[in-house]
């Protein structure tokens, strides 16, 4: 390892005097030097291809004429990589990647279920030349990697899981290529408001670190603080309603009417069409009537035909709302005591990433009771169509024109 120091620290030393012919002759010197495993030593230390290595090798012992080797090109020469010579391949390698995608989205890896030669023979039928190899180094670069099947807590998946996040993908981009909003929505996890130690660091004068109380009491609480976002998934940018109360499907539906009147009307001012996507649990439950009947509350209101495609259940961390919103939520507010509902507003409001995201954030001081019902005969009174294919998971809330 020494020895590779060695050579790393004369090639860094070296490399900007030596052209291609320079370089190529002292790397096969300096293998010449170390002995046995010196090919191996010197690709390492330099990051030069073995092969050239070789060939400067084979070049100075004399086993190769100079005249057999290749020219001396011009900085900058040389074959183009694939993706800038065939414009798109990136971008169509995403969206073949994308829709399929599993794991935490959290995660800063994403990995795929197909493989780099399937994806090679989709790519050609979309009209790109890539080798299976080339696929494998696009997708690392995007933050791809390949992984193992690992057991998770989540019980026996659905069998339609797959089939649902593409049908899902699907309507997410039919929505957008008519000009239609779709959203993501979900509750983050509850937060006690008071002097409480936040998980996290930020940086603070040395020896002054913030104070906070040595045990977590709820009784000793301000209150709990129940962000509910609302991410548009085309505009990046969302509205979170604080509540101080309960999670109930009626403050999820209002949280929802806050986004369309603050944010989601001036955006979307020709709007006949809203698709929200939420995951099955919760306020927004797929089995919730009231949930559904709060829907049709909003559809009403708003004159809008409210499409509604859940996850399947288990599957929450895979709703856009959680890694494009929560996850900045947590990091802008990290190291801090949430002392009040006004820091609570102010941090979420705040936050933003380098892809600029937007957040308004609202106190909603309503009180929400619990334990509310929706009888079957107010359940037939909805306008609810749901689609063929799960219709427990995907359906429609049209507006009641009599209402």
């Amino acid at each position: 390892m020494d020895a590779e120091k060695a050579v790393a620290e004369r090639y860094q030393a070296r490399r900007d005097v030596m052209d291609e012919r320079v370089t190529r002759r002292w790397a096969g010197a300096e293998t010449l030097a170390l002995g046995r495993g010196g090919v191996t030593a010197v690709a390492r230390a330099t990051g030069l291809a073995r092969m050239t290595v070789r060939a400067g090798r084979d070049e100075v012992s004399g086993k190769r004429p100079e005249g057999e080797l290749v020219r001396v090109r011009r900085k900058g020469a040389g074959r183009p990589p694939v993706e800038v010579a065939q414009p798109g391949l990136t971008e169509t390698l995403e969206s073949l990647v994308d829709p399929v995608t599993r794991g935490d989205p959290e995660s800063p890896l994403r990995w795929t279920c197909k493989s780099t030669r399937m994806l090679a023979a989709e790519l050609e039928k979309h009209g790109y030349k890539v080798s299976p190899q080339k696929v494998g180094e696009l997708l690392k670069s995007q933050g791809y990697s390949l992984q193992a099947i690992s057991k998770s807590l989540e019980g026996e998946s659905h069998p339609d899981r797959n089939a649902q996040f593409e049908h899902i993908n699907a309507q997410v981009q039919e929505f957008q290529a008519r000009g239609q909003p779709a959203v993501s929505v979900d509750t983050k996890k509850k937060e006690l408001v008071g002097a409480f130690k936040n998980g996290g660091r930020e940086w603070q004068p040395a020896g002054a670190p913030v104070l906070s109380l040595t045990h977590d009491f709820p009784g000793t609480a301000v209150g709990k603080a129940i962000p509910y976002g609302v991410y548009d998934i085309g505009d990046n940018s969302a509205w979170v309603s604080v509540g101080v109360d309960h999670d109930t499907p009626v403050f999820a539906v209002n949280s929802l009417g806050a986004w369309w009147r603050k944010m989601g009307h001036a955006r979307y001012p020709e709007a006949k069409e809203l698709l929200v996507t939420a995951d099955s649990g919760g306020s927004n439950s797929a089995r919730s009537r009231v949930w559904k009947a709060e829907l049709q509350r909003l559809a009403d209101a708003t004159g809008l035909c409210i499409s509604v495609c859940h996850f399947p259940p288990g599957t929450s961390k895979w709703n856009k709302v959680e890694h494009r919103l929560f996850s900045h939520i947590s990091l802008n507010w990290r190291g801090r005591p949430l002392e009040d509902y006004e820091t609570v507003v102010n941090l979420i409001g705040t936050t933003t990433n380098t892809k600029g995201l937007k957040v308004k954030a609202r106190l909603d001081r309503r009180r929400y009771r619990t334990g509310v019902s929706v009888s079957p005969e107010a359940m037939h009174e909805l306008h609810l169509v749901r689609a063929t294919f799960h219709g427990d998971w995907n359906y429609v809330l049209k507006p009641r024109m009599d209402k």
